[in-house]
């Protein structure tokens, strides 16, 4: 048991594009001469800390070394473990991009904490382009002297450029990524003043819109993509990852692995669904993925969303239909037909219910039966 109230606290360092593990301490004579006594200990100027080589010897050395003396903090070097369960991410292609000599990237510390997080590919597409376009706003100023200031006026000029709260939000999340995340600094901007967010209600289409949607597409393919939206409530996303193992028609069920927050979850089998899918798979004969492209890779985002928008175009249904609107339509159907919302928060996913709540102000049938008082006068 350590009762010196001694600390040092290890955290992931990328210096000259090698994997470093760095060490915080506050200056005290034993933690500095135990730190002397670690293979090849050099100083950061630029972190401002101790560093030494990353790899699995030097790490335990590191715990036998403080051992019974100083506490060693591990939240910021562990803080992806939670995450070993999602798809390993890989963003070299950020990394090799060819782009003029003018526009400042990304730093290669932002893109390995994004990696060794295991962030969704589409958030981490999205924080690399947001912080790209801040960093270059500033672009003769270094990042370690950005102040609150600075981020003040960048998001302020987003506002009167008429930037979405969605978008502003996003930016100030992707900055705080980097001096929060990346450089260990909590809280840096937490003063920074948030746009109020927006409470738009979700966009749904009729049972009778959903039928001739279906129906309006001859391709198989298409045909189920747009059944399986629907019947099963799932995000664009979740229809790509599925895998042929994930169709469960005994039970009727779909597993939905690696969703959104790292959850795995179950929703429904329709077995209307089901009839086509067996159509499908007879035609169409996935390897992997029960959705392919043609030489067997994963199915886009990008054709999904196309299939979903010319089919709503060939039906004239007057609404620009995508792909969450039918997520939309399976929950607020659902309760429409009675189902507790309990359920529908567990089909959907969704880990707070005040976000599946949100269905009851658009349920038709439920809406219907609330009377207006000016027909009480009579």
């Amino acid at each position: 048991m350590i009762k010196s109230g001694l600390y040092i606290s290890i955290k992931h360092l990328l210096i000259h594009q090698e994997k470093m593990i760095g060490i915080v301490f506050q200056p005290n004579k034993t933690i500095e001469n135990l730190i002397r006594t670690l293979p090849n200990p050099k100083w950061s100027k630029k972190y401002n800390m101790v560093y030494v080589k990353n790899n699995e010897a030097v790490l335990t050395q590191i715990f036998d070394t403080f051992k019974g003396i100083a506490w060693v903090d591990t939240r910021l070097f562990f803080i992806n473990k939670s995450f070993n369960n999602n798809q390993k991410l890989n963003i070299d292609k950020y990394r090799n991009r060819k782009l003029p000599n003018s526009y400042k990237v990304c730093p290669e510390e932002y893109l390995l904490k994004l990696e060794l997080k295991r962030y969704s590919y589409n958030t981490a597409k999205t924080y690399i382009s947001l912080f790209e376009k801040f960093i270059n706003r500033f672009y003769n100023l270094p990042l370690n002297q950005i102040t609150e200031n600075e981020v003040r006026q960048y998001l302020k000029e987003l506002n009167n450029q008429g930037k979405s709260n969605s978008y502003i939000h996003q930016a100030i999340n992707s900055i705080k990524f980097y001096f929060e995340m990346v450089l260990g600094m909590p809280n840096r901007f937490y003063e920074i003043e948030r746009p109020r967010p927006e409470k738009k209600l979700p966009k749904v289409l009729s049972i009778e819109e959903i039928k001739i949607l279906i129906n309006s597409t001859n391709n198989t393919k298409h045909k189920c993509i747009i059944s399986l939206l629907y019947s099963a409530g799932l995000r664009r996303s979740e229809l790509l990852n599925l895998k042929l193992t994930d169709i469960d028609s005994k039970r009727m069920l779909i597993h939905i692995v690696n969703a959104k927050g790292n959850k795995d979850r179950y929703s429904i089998l329709s077995k209307t669904t089901l009839t086509d899918l067996r159509i499908y798979f007879k035609e169409w004969q996935p390897k992997h993925y029960l959705f392919e492209g043609n030489i067997g890779q994963q199915y886009s985002a990008s054709s999904v969303l196309k299939i979903v928008k010319r089919a709503g175009e060939k039906a004239n249904i007057k609404k620009s239909v995508t792909p969450h609107m039918l997520r939309h339509s399976f929950a607020t159907h659902l309760l429409e037909n009675n189902t507790d919302l309990r359920y529908i928060q567990c089909l959907l996913g969704h880990s707070s219910s005040k976000t599946t709540e949100v269905y009851t102000q658009v349920a038709k049938k439920q809406l219907q039966t609330v009377q207006s008082p000016l027909d009480l006068i009579s």
